[in-house]
Protein backbone atom coordinates (compact mmCIF):
# COMPACT_ATOMS: atom_id res chain seq x y z
CA UNK A 1 0.00 0.00 0.00
CA UNK A 2 1.20 3.94 -0.96
CA UNK A 3 2.39 6.10 1.62
CA UNK A 4 -0.24 9.00 1.88
CA UNK A 5 1.56 12.35 1.67
CA UNK A 6 -0.52 14.35 3.77
CA UNK A 7 1.60 17.06 4.38
CA UNK A 8 -0.37 19.22 1.75
CA UNK A 9 -3.32 19.30 4.01
CA UNK A 10 -1.81 20.49 7.10
CA UNK A 11 -0.99 24.40 7.62
CA UNK A 12 2.32 26.44 7.61
CA UNK A 13 1.68 26.65 11.67
CA UNK A 14 1.39 22.84 12.28
CA UNK A 15 3.69 19.63 12.26
CA UNK A 16 1.84 16.45 12.63
CA UNK A 17 3.63 12.86 13.12
CA UNK A 18 2.28 9.44 15.10
CA UNK A 19 3.80 10.84 18.15
CA UNK A 20 3.28 14.83 18.77
CA UNK A 21 1.62 17.63 16.76
CA UNK A 22 4.13 20.59 17.07
CA UNK A 23 2.53 24.00 16.27
CA UNK A 24 3.51 26.98 16.03
CA UNK A 25 2.54 30.39 17.73
CA UNK A 26 1.39 33.35 16.36
CA UNK A 27 3.03 35.25 19.06
CA UNK A 28 5.53 33.74 21.68
CA UNK A 29 3.79 32.97 25.03
CA UNK A 30 5.06 31.74 28.25
CA UNK A 31 5.19 28.71 29.40
CA UNK A 32 6.44 27.32 32.63
CA UNK A 33 8.27 30.88 33.35
CA UNK A 34 10.21 30.46 29.31
CA UNK A 35 8.48 32.39 26.12
CA UNK A 36 8.51 29.99 23.62
CA UNK A 37 6.98 30.38 20.08
CA UNK A 38 5.67 26.57 20.14
CA UNK A 39 3.68 24.20 21.74
CA UNK A 40 4.41 20.15 21.23
CA UNK A 41 1.53 17.89 22.17
CA UNK A 42 2.73 13.93 22.60
CA UNK A 43 0.08 11.53 21.66
CA UNK A 44 -2.21 10.51 24.39
CA UNK A 45 -2.94 7.29 25.76
CA UNK A 46 -6.31 5.87 27.29
CA UNK A 47 -5.37 6.45 30.34
CA UNK A 48 -4.41 10.06 30.42
CA UNK A 49 -7.60 10.57 28.39
CA UNK A 50 -9.59 8.41 31.30
CA UNK A 51 -7.93 10.46 34.26
CA UNK A 52 -8.60 13.83 32.47
CA UNK A 53 -12.30 12.91 32.27
CA UNK A 54 -12.40 12.06 35.93
CA UNK A 55 -10.26 15.13 36.53
CA UNK A 56 -12.83 17.67 34.71
CA UNK A 57 -16.08 16.03 36.64
CA UNK A 58 -18.09 16.23 33.42
CA UNK A 59 -17.16 19.51 32.09
CA UNK A 60 -15.84 19.29 28.44
CA UNK A 61 -13.51 22.57 28.21
CA UNK A 62 -12.24 21.28 31.78
CA UNK A 63 -10.97 18.01 30.18
CA UNK A 64 -9.71 19.47 27.29
CA UNK A 65 -7.48 21.85 29.02
CA UNK A 66 -6.61 19.03 32.03
CA UNK A 67 -5.63 16.57 28.62
CA UNK A 68 -3.62 19.64 26.71
CA UNK A 69 -1.70 20.85 29.99
CA UNK A 70 -0.56 17.05 30.51
CA UNK A 71 0.41 16.69 26.80
CA UNK A 72 2.33 19.81 26.75
CA UNK A 73 3.57 19.77 29.95
CA UNK A 74 2.81 23.06 30.85
CA UNK A 75 0.18 24.36 33.35
CA UNK A 76 -3.55 25.19 33.27
CA UNK A 77 -2.95 28.27 33.48
CA UNK A 78 -0.15 29.13 31.07
CA UNK A 79 -2.76 27.63 28.51
CA UNK A 80 -5.58 29.70 29.30
CA UNK A 81 -2.98 32.28 29.16
CA UNK A 82 -2.35 31.96 24.90
CA UNK A 83 -4.63 33.87 22.95
CA UNK A 84 -7.50 32.05 21.35
CA UNK A 85 -5.96 31.72 18.25
CA UNK A 86 -3.07 30.11 19.47
CA UNK A 87 -5.48 27.88 21.75
CA UNK A 88 -7.26 26.93 18.57
CA UNK A 89 -4.05 25.52 16.69
CA UNK A 90 -3.37 23.08 19.97
CA UNK A 91 -7.11 21.84 19.43
CA UNK A 92 -6.49 21.67 16.16
CA UNK A 93 -2.87 19.94 16.35
CA UNK A 94 -4.71 17.52 19.11
CA UNK A 95 -7.72 16.11 16.85
CA UNK A 96 -5.20 15.82 13.74
CA UNK A 97 -3.58 13.27 16.74
CA UNK A 98 -6.48 11.28 17.45
CA UNK A 99 -7.12 10.76 13.30
CA UNK A 100 -5.81 7.74 11.74
CA UNK A 101 -5.09 8.99 8.74
CA UNK A 102 -1.75 7.64 7.96
CA UNK A 103 0.48 10.48 9.39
Amino acid sequence: MPHADYSKTLPAWLSVTAENAVVSLSRPSEVNGVQIDTLTLRSPTVREVRAADRAAGGDDEQRELVLFAELAGAAIADLEGLKVVDYNRLQAGYFRLEQDDGV
